[in-house]
């Protein structure tokens, strides 16, 4: 006699198994590309890549002079960081986790992008071994300079 409750919950728990990393897999190839431009001797922005490319996205880098990119983006002056990134129509500035970046294409707000200012210890890309992490705000902007904070991190965790 073959025991069918033990062969469905085998059977159900292999489907939700299959389901989650399928749609893993699905979701990081719906993924748009990310562009970012830095200066070419950043390491900081390499590891910002990185964590990027950990989290899904595939990503292009240009080597060039970044300030006139963020003129030319509307990147305000007090949101500016090291490099800048364009993904689906949106600017990244700075040290934005990928975590932001995906709410941020999940939700699509009438914006145009998020900042990182500076460089927070601890946000992706700026992991020092030693110290304590710093918490920070990813700030969402628009071109009639209007900002708000849409999520604040402490290192690469989002606090309530």
């Amino acid at each position: 006699m073959i025991n069918t409750t033990k062969t469905t919950r085998r059977a159900v728990a292999l489907g939700l198994a299959t389901s989650v990393a399928l749609g893993r897999h699905v979701l990081a190839q719906d993924l748009p590309t990310v562009a970012v431009t830095k200066d070419p001797t950043c390491g900081c922005c390499e590891r910002w890549v990185a964590h990027l490319r950990e989290s899904g996205f595939t990503v292009t880098v240009t080597d060039a002079p970044v300030n006139p990119l963020k003129v030319r983006l509307g990147v305000p002056r007090e949101l500016a960081s090291c490099h800048t990134a364009q993904v689906a129509g949106y600017v990244v500035e700075g040290h934005v986790p990928a975590g932001a970046i995906k709410r941020l294409l999940a939700e699509r707000p009438i914006s145009t992008g998020l900042a990182v200012p500076g460089m927070p210890v601890g946000s992706p890309g700026m992991e020092v071994e030693g110290m304590d992490p710093d918490t920070y705000d990813v700030v969402l902007f628009g071109p009639d300079g209007r900002q708000a904070v849409f999520a604040r991190y402490r290192g690469g965790s989002m606090q309530g």
